[in-house]
């Protein structure tokens, strides 16, 4: 079972419930998607709730010995910004999105696009073997 920190009353995992069932439509879906997949890439994974203050809700995080990804919802794309994702093998060429910089990468999912299952959860994996290797 994933493990998940607290904000306030709510747990990182009802906060993440909340804001899937508030989009309620194709980004929701698209939400619950990747995070279940992220739970069967990684059944070790910490799910938090970060950056919450009076002007910004705050924004779901997956970790796994450092921050794998955190996920936002905009207007037309759910992106998954990977912290370490240049560091991060990605050989299916998932990273769409901030590849200009010298560390983030992320994956701009839109309305109708399939998602590469397999080669996610390949990527995960491979964000959290990043984490796992520092100081080496």
């Amino acid at each position: 079972m994933a493990k998940t920190t607290t904000t306030e009353d709510e747990s990182a995992s009802e906060l993440i419930d909340a804001k899937i069932q508030e989009l309620d439509d194709w980004r929701g879906k698209t939400l619950a998607r990747l995070r279940t997949l992220i739970k069967q890439a990684d059944p070790e994974v910490v799910e938090e709730w970060k950056w919450k203050k009076p002007t910004s809700p705050g924004v779901p995080v997956w970790s796994h010995g450092g921050i794998i990804c955190t996920g936002e919802t905009y207007k037309s794309v759910v992106k998954l910004t990977f912290f370490k994702g240049a560091s991060v093998d990605d050989p299916s060429r998932l990273f769409n999105s901030s590849l200009e910089g010298n560390v983030r990468r992320a994956i701009d999912f839109h309305e109708g696009e399939k998602i590469n299952e397999a080669a996610f959860k390949k990527l995960i994996r491979a964000a959290v073997a990043v984490n796992g290797s520092k100081g080496r």
